[in-house]
């Protein structure tokens, strides 16, 4: 038995799986405390390394490709503090890193542990039910079915939509990105038979997320969760397809179910204009107010609406 103990978490290792436990401490990021204790078995790892730091270093994992349904979900897009596959070690408990990291190198090397990408999902993904808020609505997820509500400030096209729920058996995927300067991030279900993708500020089945708070870490728990009881992104196919979002942008040309919408959802929406820039500032005042925009998300993000006020888009 290999063990690591830190302020930020421990990690144990027992020949056939690394235990992971989160700190409790103020620091550690809400999502690693949210997904709480679970187990990596040994088949699921590609690697582990310890990364050198000023005081201390980090301990890493590197999972196999499609192992994990949050990695799989997020597609890179965790922040380093919220990824729970990292943990800080310090300076006085590097040389118990060091070890930690032959013995499971070691196993690995014995156990002959392929480096290639899973056929399914070795992890179970998070626990449920779960609860989490974006932007502009919440999403539930019991396991069985999921149910989004809309907030008072969502878009006249959702409201028309009205409360969304899928089955498991409705849904296809789940898609989850974060935010990246002025585009906003989304957690998404696209049912069976969607093409076309509607900015999250309009998709009746998107909640919108803006930034990274340690509270919204919960739409990615959300997403894994959902994930793993679909199918694997390999089934049927071969090889692991990422189910993390595409870069491509983002239309606002058709809805996303077969079912026609409400008429007034039907229209797209307008092309943004210096009014449409002065409800985002007002919008962004509101959301920091309220407390789900830090200092730093609301400087950064009205600055960036400003400058297309003043370029004119």
């Amino acid at each position: 038995m290999a063990e690591l103990m830190v302020r930020d978490g421990t990690w144990s290792f027992d020949g056939d799986a690394v235990r992971i436990v989160p700190g409790r401490e103020r620091g550690v990021h809400k999502l690693r405390q949210d997904l709480g204790e679970f187990t990596v078995p040994l088949a699921a790892l590609t690697g582990i390394a310890l990364e050198p730091g000023r005081k201390g270093g980090r301990l890493r994992l590197r999972l196999r490709e499609g192992a994990d349904p949050l990695l799989q979900v997020t597609g890179g897009g965790l922040p380093d503090e919220a990824n729970p596959y990292r943990l800080t070690v310090d300076a006085g408990r590097v040389e118990v890193a060091e070890y930690f990291v032959d013995t499971v190198r070691q196993a690995l090397m014995l156990e002959q542990i392929p480096d290639g990408p899973a056929d399914r999902y070795l992890l179970p993904g998070p626990s449920v039910p779960l609860s989490a808020a974006g932007v502009d609505g919440v999403a539930t997820f019991d396991g069985e079915r999921v149910h989004l509500e809309w907030r008072w400030n969502t878009s006249e096209t959702k409201r028309d939509w009205g409360p969304r729920n899928f089955t498991l058996g409705a849904l296809e995927a789940v898609e989850w990105r974060a935010a990246a300067g002025l585009e906003s991030g989304y957690l998404r279900f696209r049912p069976h038979g969607a093409t076309e993708r509607l900015k999250p500020e309009h998709d009746p089945n998107s909640i919108e997320l803006w930034g990274f708070k340690k509270e919204s870490g919960t739409t990615a728990l959300l997403a894994a969760a959902v994930a793993a009881r679909l199918p694997h992104p390999s089934a049927g196919t071969g090889k692991v397809r990422p189910t993390a979002a595409p870069a491509a942008p983002l239309t606002s040309a058709a809805p996303l179910t077969p079912a026609a919408p409400p008429a007034s959802a039907a229209a797209s929406a307008p092309a943004e204009d210096h009014d449409a820039l002065l409800r985002r500032l007002r919008e962004l005042g509101e959301l920091h107010r309220d407390g789900i925009l830090t200092e730093e998300e609301f400087t950064a993000t009205k600055a960036a609406v400003l400058r297309r006020f003043h370029t004119g888009g």
